[in-house]
């Protein structure tokens, strides 16, 4: 008999390659908005950018800032740089980032792969800090809607992974138990820290990335192939 029902996965970095595809669809603002004007190359642009992008949402997930605040702050502070300092602009270009990212569907290698063998064994849920609507269209663009039973993203809940909160939420919500789930992701705080303080094992996708913990997570694995052989 199988120890687990119920699989709740994070989306991006983990099964959506965020990395690949944010790139794509940034750099698609960058020449519709002329940016070569300003930087002196898309990569000294996507580097301010992308130092800036992750300490906002670093205090998103701790509750620091609002979702208005980051998408108008990470593309406000590159425009500082380039003395365009417009916050409407800022909002525009996140507004028109975000359809353009969201159409992307650059996969995880073995993604779509895991979830068809997951599929017919498990109930699988998208847990997720990200905007909803957003992970709405990232799922549907890339094909994955279909596997999942539902989608919790962080806006439903009011609360962010790694809080106790949201795994809580999860759980009530899908009508799952605790010792019955599991939880898959690639983030070592959000994901994995957050669901071993709620006591819900864990796989820790760490995809050949070295994150030190100040504790075992249940599984891990550098590849999601390997995912298999644990579920």
């Amino acid at each position: 008999m199988r120890k687990y029902k119920s699989v709740f996965v994070d989306l991006d970095d983990t099964l959506w390659d965020t990395k690949s595809n944010s790139r794509e669809g940034m750099t698609e603002i960058f020449f519709q908005y002329k940016l070569e004007e300003y930087f002196e190359s898309f990569e000294h642009y996507y580097g301010i950018y992308t130092e800036r992008n992750q300490e906002l949402w670093h205090q998103y997930h701790h509750g620091q800032i609002g979702k208005q605040f980051l998408i108008s702050e990470r593309f406000l502070h590159p425009l500082r740089f380039a003395g365009l300092a417009d916050e409407n602009l800022a909002i525009q270009m996140n507004s028109d980032y975000l359809d353009a990212v969201s159409s992307k569907t650059q996969l995880i290698p073995n993604a779509k792969d895991l979830l068809e063998y997951l599929y017919p064994k498990y109930r699988l849920f998208v847990l997720s800090n990200g905007f909803r609507d957003v992970q709405q269209k990232k799922l549907a663009n890339s094909g994955l809607l279909g596997y999942f039973e539902k989608i919790i993203t962080s806006e439903d809940v009011g609360v962010n992974k790694p809080y106790p909160g949201i795994f809580e939420y999860a759980l009530k919500s899908t009508n799952s138990r605790k010792k019955e789930s599991i939880m898959i992701g690639d983030n070592p705080e959000a994901d994995i820290a957050g669901a071993y303080n709620y006591k819900l094992d864990q796989i820790y996708f760490m995809n050949f990335q070295c994150h030190s913990l100040p504790f075992t997570p249940t599984y891990s694995v550098d590849t999601l192939d390997e995912v298999k052989s644990i579920l």
